[in-house]
């Protein structure tokens, strides 16, 4: 089955075509807002279906014999009278339906148009996108699968299909939203059902709640939308997928209760993100803001700044019928009632991980990515200033070298390379600035003696600048490890650099999404992109850096430095300070503060480590590895150390110990 998925991976990927964008906002800005909300709506349905009222819906998922089934069986175990936990059902169908409404549909198309022509000077979609789509919605049932950076994603999304006459998904969306004040029940009428963050254990909330996702998909009532990361991504990095919400939404086509059904993957990319300095405070534990009404209303001051452009790209849909053909058999569903709960079979699982891996690599394959990222990313590796016309040669240099990778460059061919330079610098000035004649990443030109209250000031806007860095990351990953692979064994054969790739790709598996399984795959494109660029001279057996590959190997080597450094310090920490078992909190709280003493020493300037995303990874990464043992206790999770794996693992790296001049911050 993984090698069906890979060879379908490998082909589409890196071979994508570019397409026409357009710019929906260039109509807003000349016609009336308001004749754009009162437009005759008359959206393409599924087979000309006929639309049901959410009180009608909520009645079907009741009714069903699935959810009758669930009812009675937790009648027996409880004891309580099916009519009681009939009502509990219904009372949780109150909490998590949507109820759209055209009017709420109206009030916010007009809302939005007003508030997205304040923010961002385009919201660019790709037009074929749009017509494949608007071809799927009529065939068959469809899940929409965005990609999640901001909170405005799931916005942008219903006002694309509404500006497009398409049905308007109705989305998952977090509890957090429904206590929002007014702004709840406007997101519940305009789509929005409400999920808890966990139900785990709670057999009626995850049976009533799969009902309803399945319910609205086999009679095709109208798109189901959510986010395959399951949140956020406070990196810009794509996160490891959920499975859950997927193998739901995948469940009526296994059973046959349709015939096919279609995932679109989709690419939102923001030019600058409205969350990028809560995101960083958040990787630096200070807690996210509770959402409210009277945040957003404060929040309203961000409507006087530039957030530049946003590409919407709606990549190919996906046919559940032509993905599982020849791997999934279908027919072990008829073995059972279809009423009857049943866990999804192992090589059922598998498929819905491929299927998951598949949409966040097209995701990521689909990314526009605009010249800040590359700013961003140039400075980074030359810090904490230099010249503007040296700027600008290294972004033109590195332009190149991406769009040779197969990145998705938005680059205004009409403007010199100085301007567009500017430009990006103008966007981001909250981040970095010119001053003199020199670009400088604020907060970390400085003189003096080092604090911990000045390293937090320049994690801050450290971690910022990597948050654009990390857009364009994921195009070079296969041929950095390939590079970083080459310099961690020190030798030219082939087979010795492709077994610390693969230990690369599995220490770093948690950062970065690769195709589970593929590590050959991975390796050779990696060989395939640094062979193109002629960076590496590839033979059968052997692999060496080229004379004009030297400065193209050392960028990408730098690129993943924070990384490697990172993990390479949580190896020291574990190896030195931990001595006894201990919980996540215990371990970020504990590495932070070492590696905050070794920025303020000099010992390192690894400010990328001081990020709870960046620990939480390695934690998971180092269980995954046999690093860490985590052991479930009755309150929490704890963690204990495998010494001797560790200390494999750290030599592998190349772990030098930095703990020992230092106070000790033993757990």
């Amino acid at each position: 089955m993984a090698a069906s998925m890979r060879s379908v991976y490998s082909k589409e990927f890196r071979s994508k075509k570019r397409e026409v964008f357009e710019d929906i906002l260039e109509e807003r800005r000349q016609s009336s807002d308001l004749r754009y909300a009162m437009k005759c709506y008359t959206p393409v349905i599924y087979r000309n279906l006929t639309p049901c009222t959410p009180s009608g819906l909520k009645t079907i998922v009741l009714q069903s014999v699935e959810l009758q089934y669930v009812i009675k069986q937790i009648s027996l175990q409880s004891g309580d009278s099916c009519e009681v936990i009939q009502e509990q059902a219904a009372e949780i169908l109150d909490e998590m339906g949507h109820n759209l409404r055209m009017g709420a549909i109206r009030l916010f198309a007009m809302s939005l148009s007003k508030i997205f022509k304040r923010l961002f000077q385009k919201v660019c979609v790709n037009e074929e996108g749009i017509q494949r789509l608007t071809q799927a919605i009529q065939e068959h049932p469809v899940v929409l699968l965005p990609s999640h950076r901001s909170y405005i994603d799931f916005l942008m999304m219903s006002y694309v299909m509404y500006t497009y006459d398409l049905a308007l998904p109705v989305i998952a969306a977090g509890m957090d939203f429904m206590g929002m004040k007014i702004v709840g029940e406007l997101l519940r009428m305009s789509g929005a059902f409400y999920m808890r963050r966990t139900f785990r254990g709670n057999q009626l909330y995850w049976a009533v709640f799969a009902e309803y996702v399945k319910t609205v998909l086999r009679n095709g009532y109208a798109p189901v939308e959510f986010f395959v990361e399951g949140q956020r991504s406070r990196t810009c990095k794509t996160l490891s997928p959920k499975f859950g919400l997927l193998n739901v939404a995948m469940e009526p086509f296994f059973k046959g209760e349709v015939f096919d059904t279609y995932i679109v993957p989709i690419s939102i990319n923001y030019e600058r993100v409205l969350e990028e300095s809560l995101y960083a405070y958040e990787l630096l534990g200070v807690p996210k803001p509770k959402e409210s009404t009277s945040g957003l209303i404060k929040a309203r001051r961000i409507l006087n700044e530039n957030f530049g452009s946003i590409h919407v790209y709606f990549g190919q849909p996906l046919s559940l019928r032509s993905l599982a053909s020849g791997i999934i058999n279908r027919t072990q569903y008829n073995l059972k009632p279809r009423h009857l709960p049943q866990r999804p079979p192992e090589d059922v699982q598998s498929f819905v991980r491929d299927v998951a891996y598949k949409v966040e690599l097209t995701q990521i394959a689909n990314m526009v990515l605009s010249p800040g990222v590359l700013i961003a990313t140039v400075l980074l590796q030359n810090l904490p200033e230099m010249e503007f016309n040296i700027l600008v040669e290294k972004t033109v240099w590195l332009k190149d070298l991406i769009e040779s990778f197969g990145g998705f460059l938005e680059w205004p061919d009409n403007l010199s390379a100085s301007r567009v330079v500017q430009s990006g610098i103008d966007l981001h000035s909250n981040i970095f600035s010119l001053v003199d004649g020199h670009v400088i990443l604020l907060e970390h030109k400085h003189t003096g003696l080092l604090t911990e209250e000045i390293v937090f000031k320049q994690a801050v806007s450290f971690l910022m600048c990597a948050f654009y860095r990390n857009q364009m990351i994921n195009v070079c990953v296969r041929p950095a490890l390939v590079i970083l692979a080459c310099e961690m064994v020190q030798s030219s054969t082939k087979e010795d650099i492709f077994r610390s790739f693969t230990f690369l790709r599995r220490v770093f598996s948690k950062e970065f999404i690769f195709f589970p399984g593929s590590e050959d795959k991975d390796f050779e494109e990696g060989c395939f992109m640094l062979t193109k660029c002629d960076i590496i001279h590839a033979t059968p057996n052997e692999i060496m850096l080229t004379d004009k590959g030297t400065i193209a190997a050392l960028f990408l080597s730098k690129v993943f430095q924070p990384f490697l450094e990172g993990y390479k310090l949580a190896c020291a920490y574990l190896l030195e300070e931990v001595t006894n078992a201990f919980t996540e909190k215990q371990y970020i709280s504990g590495v932070r503060s070492l590696i905050s003493r070794l920025i303020v020493s000099g010992t390192s300037t690894c400010y990328e480590a001081l990020s709870s995303d960046m620990q939480k990874n390695i934690l998971s990464s180092f269980v995954h590895l046999g690093v860490l043992k985590n052991m479930k206790s009755v309150s929490e999770v704890t963690f204990c150390v495998e010494k001797r794996t560790l200390r494999e693992t750290a030599e592998k790296l190349g772990v030098q110990i930095f703990t020992e001049k230092l106070p000790s911050a033993r757990l």
